[in-house]
């Protein structure tokens, strides 16, 4: 049996496939995966997995923000790509496009995840927003439920920060990239930005993929700034003096919804950030509590375990319910 998550993440499209006991990944850029044909995205799963396609049970696939609908459901009976709109918050690539367009076209049994939203079932009062978290966050969560945990917040801080908290197993409520916490590129619009977008200066989608602590920075992307850091170049180790301090602070918010549902939980760290070490020292300074941490194939692994479960009759995942077969 074969079952594979698919993770559309900000810089690259993560695969997971699960096997029995056997776990494999692996990535594609997303401009790389933008100028690849449907084939030949099919034929690189085949590849690196060593599966043929017609062996596939079930994939899991997520889509940017996956707001068009709120309940696990067939990726052929979705309206478009599941979105309320192509227009949103984050950089367009093309490469998330084509790989769900190469999954939904080739015939294997595939579902997709919706994000979480103000018709999802949360707690009524996170419904002031709009948007609470893309669909690949809920793979995270649920290969932390799968652990054994069923309390818990966790923050995925990497090119932005997004936060959930569960209770019981469901997902109760979540604080987008673009509300509260910065991550290395994007943040939420402030004063300035809020201005700049009114001049059109720029658009609110620049402002926000401009918005994150980079701009405090002489540093181009994520990689400049953490071998900065390595290095203890001053500026980057106040960016992520930056985005552990807003990281802390969001899983607290967190923790107080947790309160109103009278559970506490584990805090758990995820991203390309929320790995690095400097960083969950200031997060755990600053909570005072133990943080445990999560790599960058877990979304992707929870998706795959999300097909597993689903294909073995679960009907209901952190709350959300599954419409499939």
């Amino acid at each position: 049996m074969a079952y594979i998550g698919i993770d559309h993440g900000t810089t690259a499209i993560r695969f997971a496939l699960i096997e029995g006991e056997k776990v494999l990944t692996f990535e594609l850029g997303r401009n790389e995966a933008a100028s690849m044909s449907e084939n030949e995205i099919l034929a690189s799963i085949e590849k690196n997995f060593k599966v043929r396609c017609e062996a596939i049970d079930l994939i899991a696939l997520t889509y940017s923000m996956g707001d068009g609908f709120s309940s696990i459901k067939d990726v052929r009976n979705l309206e478009g790509r599941g979105l309320k709109s192509i227009e949103g918050a984050g950089k367009k690539t093309g490469g998330g496009t084509r790989v769900f367009d190469a999954i939904r076209n080739s015939g294997i049994p595939s579902i997709a995840i919706p994000g979480l939203h103000a018709e999802s079932k949360v707690d009524p009062r996170m419904k002031v927003f709009s948007h609470l978290t893309s669909p690949e966050k809920l793979g995270i969560a649920y290969h932390i439920l799968r652990l054994g945990y069923k309390n818990f917040v966790v923050s995925d801080i990497s090119s932005n920060t997004v936060t959930l908290a569960v209770a019981d197993g469901k997902v109760v409520g979540a604080i987008d990239a673009c509300i509260f916490a910065p991550g290395v590129h994007h943040g939420p619009l402030d004063l300035q930005a809020i201005r700049d977008v009114d001049s059109g200066y720029c658009t609110a989608n620049q402002a926000f993929i401009e918005a994150g602590v980079l701009k405090m920075t002489p540093y181009k992307d994520r990689e400049e700034l953490l071998s900065a850091a390595r290095k203890k170049e001053g500026p980057a180790l106040l960016a992520l003096d930056t985005i552990a301090l807003f990281a802390a602070m969001e899983i607290t918010s967190m923790q107080l919804l947790l309160k109103c549902y009278e559970v506490t939980g584990e805090i758990f760290l995820a991203g390309s950030v929320g790995e690095y070490e400097y960083v969950q020292k200031k997060i755990r300074a600053h909570l005072g509590q133990e943080c445990l941490c999560l790599g960058k194939w877990h979304a992707a692994i929870g998706c795959a375990e999300i097909a597993r479960d689903v294909f073995a009759g679960e009907k209901n995942i952190l709350g959300v319910d599954v419409n499939y077969p």
